[in-house]
């Protein structure tokens, strides 16, 4: 559940259909959660199918609206059926968070091509063929959209210990601002959301590829470490940046494109 201090807006999304990639689990388990409690039809689209499905089921048993599927964001025929798919439910799409992606953490000097083209196969080309094929449908309905993409503060600066991570999550950067110019003559925004330490299954994975690969002894430590700086004092949870997300699919930001909204915390100040 949405926690009970968060201020909701149960009308806000209402009749839009939204979109979350990797949306069963982590990051977008909670941005999918804040958009169904504001009122949108929420499909919760992961590589994970009974994954998301379950999800789906666990929303709508709490009165939402959510749809699970399966897709291969970097997969362009697998993301055309997604496409075909919630269009054949639903009738349009309104909004898609394009918030799948993976690291798989290497020393700088240890990367080769198999680590970088696959974290780069679902981070940027990903988030690339979301924007196209959603793209495609929402100016076929005429009617404008928004497309918001998951960034990080690993796309502002670099780190020694994921450098492909970094280079990803730059060129959700650059990708964002490319896809804004591309998309303003049919009223489609695109911007993004760039977290920075946020403690879900994937940050999980990340310190236990760590402790595998002997560059930390235990559970905790990296996170701790990499967290010294925040200045709010704490890491991130889902809750923090859902708010942020719910306003970017909402008409509360429609004069805004192009940008990407750092939330860390007070950890990268650009």
């Amino acid at each position: 559940m949405v926690s009970s201090g968060v201020n909701i807006n149960p009308h806000r999304l209402a009749g839009r259909v939204v979109i979350v990639t990797g949306g069963a689990s982590g990051l977008g388990e909670g941005i999918a959660r804040r958009v169904a409690a504001e009122g949108a039809y929420v499909v919760i689209a992961d590589i994970d199918g009974a994954k998301a499905m379950r999800f789906a089921e666990i929303l709508h048993d709490e009165g939402l609206s959510a749809l699970g599927v399966a897709v291969d964001v970097a997969d362009r025929a697998d993301t055309r059926a997604m496409v075909d798919a919630v269009t054949g439910a639903l009738g349009r799409i309104d909004v898609l968070f394009n918030n799948a992606g993976f690291n798989k953490p290497l020393p700088f000097m240890d990367v080769d091509e198999a680590n970088f083209n696959s974290i780069m196969r679902v981070n940027a080309l990903g988030v690339m063929i979301g924007m196209q094929e959603i793209g495609r449908q929402m100016i076929a309905q005429g009617e404008g959209g928004k497309i918001i993409n998951t960034a990080s503060i690993a796309g502002r600066q670099g780190y020694a210990e994921f450098a492909p991570y970094c280079a990803s999550k730059a060129a959700v950067i650059s990708l964002t601002q490319a896809a804004a110019r591309e998309f303003s003559p049919h009223k489609i925004t695109v911007n993004g959301i760039a977290p920075g330490v946020v403690v879900t299954p994937l940050w999980d994975g990340l310190e236990q590829d760590m402790i595998d690969k002997g560059v930390i002894k235990e559970k905790g430590e990296f996170l701790n470490s990499f967290s010294a700086n925040i200045l709010i004092g704490r890491p991130a949870t889902p809750i923090d940046l859902a708010g942020i997300a719910a306003f970017l699919a909402s008409a509360d930001s429609d004069y805004m494109t192009g940008q990407i909204i750092m939330c860390d915390g007070g950890m990268v100040l650009v």
